[in-house]
């Protein structure tokens, strides 16, 4: 049985960014999946993502966040809209919150969904999880981009 093609497969195999680009080897491949209101991923640290033994570095727990919930915003302007494909979208803001520290031992789970949107900006909340626990929180606003930006048509 084949295994299911995530978001970032399907829409931008080609994609070379560090967070969730599929075709970038030294990157953290996020795999996104849509279920239900939510976007869900699950990612497995290795020794290499720590910020000391048994910890995941901070900057990584940005990034894990960060592409995860910018999926998820660009899949909520295609469902929305009716479109074939995402628009490209890029981070406006977002903040993280490092509620304890993200253990490394195991995978962890991402879950994100959309809490406003005027069809251009969304704004999505994101979570990161280590077994039950809640690790870290965030909040961003992603923005779908026009011709001339250099994101425009990326994937």
């Amino acid at each position: 049985m084949q295994e299911p093609r995530c978001l970032q497969e399907t829409y931008a195999p080609h994609n070379a960014c560090f967070g969730c680009g599929p075709s970038n080897e030294k990157g953290l491949r996020i795999r996104s999946f849509v279920q239900g209101d939510k976007v869900v991923a699950d990612w497995t640290p290795e020794p290499h993502h720590e910020a000391f033994p048994g910890v995941l570095n901070g900057g990584i727990i940005g990034s894990l966040l960060d592409c995860h919930c910018n999926w998820t915003a660009a899949w909520h302007l295609m469902d929305s809209q009716g479109l074939e494909r995402p628009p490209c979208t890029v981070t406006m803001e977002y903040t993280i919150k490092l509620r304890r520290p993200t253990p490394t031992d195991g995978p962890l789970h991402l879950e994100a969904w959309v809490v406003e949107s005027d069809g251009k900006v969304v704004t999505v909340e994101g979570q990161l999880f280590a077994g039950d626990k809640l690790c870290d929180h965030c909040v961003g606003k992603f923005v779908a981009v026009e011709p001339g930006h250099p994101a425009y048509h990326r994937w």
